[in-house]
């Protein structure tokens, strides 16, 4: 029987996942400026702390009903997001940014292998198809250097392993996002990031910065951004699966990089190249393999 390609029109909680991923893309100059001002378990715990302290004002309501199931699912993925940040922001003090891209990238197709292998629950092929572009195209984005230069230094191998904890934040979510109340879980999950973040500062030597207005803009900034980001999360993968939201995050650099040109940065030909390989894994994804019925 022959297949035809069908394209499927984007919902709104997937619009929303890529306009969040726009606003997550924008981030990058604010963290690259606190960085210089604060430590990453000090900025992370700040950050996700006023992510959360703004979500109990906006949901305070709900928390009265709160469950252990609520607390459990939270947590959960409370720790995911304080491992893939905080791993992420520590890789970050000594790599460069294009080299931390390429390894953030494994993500991409993670996602998908990890919930076929864990759930038994194989992603449709186009999936692979728009994960494999996507994949690609933030190698080119990351720079054609990439492959060669990398080695395995400590900032190499804590962005590697926040791969693994970012993959399971975007599986959990899609796992517990039908289940509990949405207030109650972002509320838990941005404060357990932030003060996991903070209790990790004395194991990592971390002491807190000298009063600085940049790195206090830039956590309120970002915790407000942080609380959108995870909301949006928590409602949107209610009926947008792991494998398909995994490609429009990976967008994300696409999105850092407009904002890169806008500020002045000239982005190469292999990059720009790249980010059409990614807008083409999004759109890969939205389509699905529709078999006609032989006529009778």
């Amino acid at each position: 029987m022959p297949s035809t390609l069908r394209w499927m029109r984007l919902r709104p909680q997937e619009t929303a996942l890529i306009a969040i991923t726009a606003i997550w893309g924008s981030t990058f100059l604010l963290v690259h400026w606190a960085m210089q001002h604060s430590g990453p378990w000090f900025f992370v715990g700040i950050r996700f702390l006023v992510a959360g302290l703004i979500s109990v004002v906006v949901f305070r309501r709900v928390l009265r009903g709160i469950r252990w199931r609520d607390i459990g699912a939270g947590v959960a993925i409370g720790v995911m997001i304080y491992l893939g940040y905080g791993l992420q922001t520590v890789g970050l003090q000594t790599i460069d940014s294009s080299t931390s891209a390429f390894i953030t990238a494994m993500y991409v197709p993670l996602v998908p292998l990890a919930q076929w292998a864990v759930f038994r629950k194989r992603p449709p092929a186009m999936a692979f198809v728009g994960a494999a572009l996507a994949f690609v195209g933030l190698v080119l984005i990351a720079g054609p250097d990439a492959l060669v230069t990398l080695t395995l230094g400590a900032g190499e191998i804590a962005t590697m392993l926040s791969t693994l904890p970012i993959a399971a934040e975007i599986i959990l979510i899609s796992v517990f996002a039908g289940r509990i109340d949405l207030g109650r879980i972002t509320i838990i999950q941005l404060l357990t990031a932030g003060v996991l973040g903070l209790l990790t500062m004395p194991v990592a030597g971390e002491s807190v910065p000298e009063f600085s207005w940049i790195w206090v803009g830039c956590a309120v900034g970002l915790g407000a951004a942080s609380c959108i980001i995870q909301l949006t999360m928590n409602w949107a993968q209610k009926s947008v699966s792991p494998t398909r939201a995994t490609i429009i995050y990976a967008g994300e650099p696409v999105w850092a990089g407009i904002i890169g040109r806008i500020a002045g940065e000239r982005l190469p030909a292999t990059a720009l190249i790249g980010g059409a390989l990614v807008v083409l894994g999004i759109l890969a994804s939205e389509l699905k393999l529709v078999r006609r019925r032989a006529r009778e």
